[in-house]
């Protein structure tokens, strides 16, 4: 049976980290704050925001609501981004996309300011996670696929690492910041030749392909490491499932993260560990 790389711990043993950086922030007369900014009422940000208002409580951040409704104007939505970046209260946004076909989303993330971009949606906090620097911050799922491998203690010096998914939320990114750990990463996709096979050869294999079950038995290898990022809903089964055929693959290799209750469940964590760097830094 694989090891389940579960992410509850990993989250909760962030949350400790976060409260005492919070007390000594508190101190200093500083209160980190996030700033939720939503557009119309899609479900799925709903549940989210949820999730990130209930670790804020428990990291001691404080949340501030930015929502405007589905049919708003450009230049309103335009004019919250402005009040963001203006509010020295506030040290994060989180922008939750995809914004309605009627409004720029890339107008809306360019305006943003990137020192209040906690969940890497400007290029200059792109820029930081391809280049290696401490500008901006990575995509909180991204790095949530690290801080879960950390945890584990999962060796990523020198090993050999696939990631299948190449978008800017998690493929590219998450490549990045594993190269910047030492592996040697190989970047595919559904559209790469022989898949299975490149996957096979992985130490660590990360799936973000963002399709249901694209890695499936023949796909793994005995003693590999396995984080699934996807989050797909099987209509089938009438709940919600990974890139991964966790069925079929879980016996055959070394450790897994299971969906749910894997990667997506230190997203929030990692939410609030990047709004508390970025009030850090302004006391810094």
């Amino acid at each position: 049976m694989a090891q389940a790389l579960r992410g509850k711990p990993v989250a909760d043993a962030l949350t400790e980290e976060l409260k005492a950086r919070v007390a000594a922030l508190t101190e200093k007369g500083v209160t980190p704050k996030l700033a939720v900014l939503r557009v119309g009422e899609r479900a799925d940000d709903l549940s989210y925001e949820r999730g990130a208002t209930k670790r804020a409580e428990k990291c001691g951040v404080a949340v501030e609501r930015v929502i405007l409704p589905e049919d708003c104007a450009q230049e309103d939505l335009m004019a919250a981004i402005g009040r963001i970046n203006e509010d020295t209260s506030i040290h994060g946004c989180l922008m939750f996309r995809p914004l309605p076909k009627t409004l720029d989303e890339a107008a809306a993330c360019a305006a943003l300011d990137p020192a209040k971009d906690v969940d890497c949606i400007t290029e200059g906090s792109l820029f930081g996670v391809f280049a290696n620097r401490p500008k901006g911050f990575p995509p909180c799922t991204a790095e949530a696929v690290m801080q879960l491998l950390k945890f584990y203690e999962v060796p990523l010096r020198g090993a050999d690492v696939t990631v299948v998914g190449r978008s800017l939320v998690i493929g590219k990114p998450v490549s990045m910041m594993l190269q910047a750990a030492n592996a040697t990463v190989t970047m595919c996709h559904t559209k790469t030749r022989d898949l299975p096979g490149k996957c096979r050869q992985a130490d660590v294999l990360v799936a973000a392909a963002g399709h249901a079950k694209t890695v499936g038995a023949g796909a793994v290898s005995p003693g590999q490491v396995v984080v699934d990022v996807g989050i797909n809903w099987d209509e089938e089964a009438q709940k919600l499932v990974g890139d991964v055929d966790y069925d079929a693959v879980e016996p055959i290799v070394r450790a897994i993260s299971p969906v749910p209750g894997g990667v997506g469940s230190v997203t929030t964590a990692v939410l609030m560990a990047h709004v508390v760097e970025a009030a850090e830094r302004t006391v810094a």
